[in-house]
């Protein structure tokens, strides 16, 4: 979804929806890439604020609860627990189906 999102909604959104869209993607698929530097964690810690400011620029306030504060965290947990494709649950969900 992190890389389909951002080529599948580019010709029906306008730019300024579209961007923060691809912005929180690559938000994503950096944080999930296998090999992160402390460098880089260190800037996606600084770009999520802005791209959820972005997004709330567009989406109602209704749309935001406490699951979009949540990514503000993330990559101050990869930093403490490591890469995330280690703690993900759905390698084991997998094995239990």
């Amino acid at each position: 979804m992190q890389r389909l999102l951002p080529i599948a909604l580019r010709e029906f959104l306008l730019n300024r929806i579209w961007e923060p869209l691809t912005e929180i993607s690559l938000f994503f698929k950096q944080l999930t890439s296998s090999s992160l530097t402390d460098e880089e964690l260190r800037n996606l810690d600084e770009q999520i604020p802005v791209i959820l400011c972005n997004l709330e620029k567009i989406f109602p306030p209704s749309f935001f609860d406490s699951m979009e504060h949540l990514p503000v965290h993330l990559a101050y947990e990869v930093r403490i627990a490591g890469p995330v494709h280690y703690r993900w649950m759905y390698p084991p969900e997998s094995i239990k189906s």
